[in-house]
């Protein structure tokens, strides 16, 4: 697709409903022939709140002195997790953290990701649970040693490829640059790598958008987890407010949609976020092409203690009881969840396939 014909969708108003029934049609057409219409579930274990950046749109940031209770969770209790996600049938979990480098920090992932591969094999689980991480920049020393304790996916989200914009929402020791060299280290290392960006920021453009969707094609990524800029009270960039809630809304949907028509054979996440927006966002999400959801595995005990944005849903719900909700949400819109599978994206498949033909050629001459 073109930039221009990005804007354009990215342009559609939330009171233009003939428009909004062809984009919807269009993205879940292109979908259902690239990805199939089954969600496939990332069992989500927020298993740390302690951060050691200062993003200026967070609610973890290290500064915010008003989050009292940073914790880590237990190996056992992580452990415990992640095998209930997998007897529950989920596939595939993600291990989400605030970001640290420190090597102890790291040593403990390592651990915590060969535990998981190894004790949550069974029969319907072959090679385990597929683990993605999503615990920030590190080096590509770090990324290899992870990739090989058995993590095979990484989502390291850009936020915005603006120059600009990136400096007015992030500290000066946090770059653009290093962000983006960071992605291609783990393109480098092996994973499959995710990344996508916060939709309506203050001072954000519908071209900064377009342009966002054309570096994740440039990047050739292989899953998008975006979400809607939601304030939190404590950050500093709450005085400055954020989008009307039925135009911001509109706005992620058609990112959605134009992610999926700019990059059909992907893997589009119908993140919490839109649920904080509209109790039926999720499902919105998922009608404009994407194809995969998070539920929260995170213990009660600690859930209010990582809050990014103001309002974030499903706090106050056990893992069991979000199970049996998340499953009505998309029955309810005729969708069905791919039990007991990674749910890795086709784009990713094709890559691997053609790389290792590449070297079966390689080696035959």
């Amino acid at each position: 697709m073109t930039r221009r014909e990005l804007i354009d969708i990215l342009s559609i108003p939330h009171t233009d409903t003939s428009a909004i029934e062809d984009l919807k049609h269009r993205a879940h057409e292109v979908m259902e022939r690239e990805v199939g219409t089954e969600v496939y579930y990332r069992g989500i274990i927020e298993f740390s709140n302690i951060c050691t950046l200062d993003c200026h749109y967070c609610g973890i940031r290290r500064s915010n002195t008003r989050v009292t209770d940073r914790y880590t969770l237990s190996k056992q209790e992580i452990i415990d997790t992640a095998l209930w996600c997998a007897e529950s049938g989920y596939g595939s979990l993600v291990l989400q953290s605030g970001e640290r480098r420190d090597p102890a920090f790291i040593s403990f992932v390592e651990d915590l990701i060969r535990t998981i591969r190894q004790e949550s094999v069974s029969q319907r689980l072959p090679d385990g649970l597929g683990i993605t991480l999503g615990i920030g920049e590190q080096e590509e020393e770090t990324y290899q040693r992870l990739a090989e304790s058995g993590a095979h996916r990484y989502l390291l989200r850009i936020e915005t490829t603006n120059e600009a914009l990136f400096r007015r929402i992030h500290p000066p020791s946090q770059t653009l640059t290093d962000r983006i060299s960071c992605l291609k280290s783990l393109r480098k290392t092996g994973y499959q790598v995710g990344t996508g960006v916060m939709i309506g920021l203050p001072g954000q453009s519908i071209d900064m958008l377009a342009d966002d969707i054309l570096f994740f094609r440039d990047m050739d990524v292989d899953m998008i987890g975006m979400g809607p800029y939601i304030v939190h009270e404590d950050s500093p960039m709450a005085h400055r407010g954020m989008m009307e809630k039925e135009s911001l809304m509109q706005l992620s949907l058609n990112m959605i949609a134009a992610v999926r028509l700019a990059l059909p054979d992907v893997n589009i996440a119908s993140t919490t976020a839109l649920q904080a927006l509209y109790p039926d966002g999720r499902e919105r999400g998922l009608t404009y092409g994407a194809n995969v959801t998070m539920p929260n595995l995170t213990p009660q005990s600690v859930r209010k203690g990582y809050q990014l944005y103001q309002g974030k849903p499903c706090v106050e719900e056990s893992k069991t009881e979000c199970r049996g909700c998340l499953r009505g949400r998309i029955a309810s819109i005729g969708r069905t969840v791919g039990f007991d599978a990674w749910g890795d994206s086709p784009h990713a498949l094709r890559r691997t396939r053609a790389r290792h033909d590449s070297l079966s050629r390689t080696v035959s001459f």
